[in-house]
C-alpha cells in the first residue's frame, strides 16, 4: 500500500512534474514537499502544518484528499509526537482568563457606542446636579461682615451727612 509520502511522490511523477514545479503551483517550499514525500515529518513544527500541506499537495495532484488525509492521520497516530493535536488553549487559569473570554464575546461595534452614550448621559446628569446645587446655595454665606479696617494710624471713615433736613 505505501505511505502517504510515497503516494504523493508517485502521483507527482505520474503527472510529469518536478518538485520545483509543484512548489510553484502549491506555494509550499520545495524542502517541505521533499520532507512530505520522504515521510520526514519532524521537519514541521506542528502536525497542523503537515495536514495542511498534504491537503494542498494532494489537491494539486488531483488525489482523493479525504482518503489521503485519513491515511495521513493513521500514519501520524503511530508516532507519539503526532498522536493527538495540541490543544488550542490551555485550561482556564482563573478570573483574568474568564473576564478576558467574556470581553472577547462582546460585539464592540454595538457596545462601544452604547457605552459612550451612557458615559455622556452620566456626565450630563452629574453636571445638571452640580449646577442645581450651586444655584441653591447662598453665595455670600461664608462672607464676613464688611467692617472697615482703618489704617494703622487710627483714621476712620467720614460719617455721611444727610442733606435732607
Amino acid at each position: 500500500m505505501g505511505t502517504v509520502g510515497e503516494k504523493l511522490r508517485q502521483s507527482r511523477e505520474r503527472s510529469g512534474r518536478s518538485i520545483r514545479e509543484m512548489s510553484d503551483i502549491t506555494k509550499i517550499r520545495s524542502d517541505h514537499l521533499e520532507a512530505l514525500e520522504s515521510g520526514k515529518y519532524t521537519a514541521f513544527s506542528a502536525p497542523i502544518y503537515i495536514r495542511g500541506f498534504v491537503r494542498s499537495y494532494a489537491g494539486a495532484l488531483k488525489m482523493n484528499v479525504r482518503e489521503t488525509l485519513g491515511e495521513l492521520d493513521a500514519e501520524l497516530s503511530k508516532d507519539s509526537r503526532f498522536k493527538e493535536p495540541p490543544p488550542l488553549s490551555g485550561d482556564s487559569k482563573g478570573v483574568v482568563d474568564f473576564v478576558t473570554r467574556q470581553f472577547s464575546k462582546i460585539n464592540w461595534t454595538v457596545a462601544l457606542p452604547l457605552l459612550l452614550l451612557a458615559l455622556l448621559l452620566l456626565v450630563a446628569v452629574f453636571s445638571y446636579r452640580l449646577y442645581k446645587h450651586s444655584q441653591s446655595t447662598d453665595p455670600l454665606k461664608n462672607l464676613s461682615p464688611g467692617l472697615y479696617q482703618g489704617a494703622p494710624t487710627g483714621e476712620t471713615l467720614p460719617v455721611p451727612i444727610s442733606t435732607n433736613r
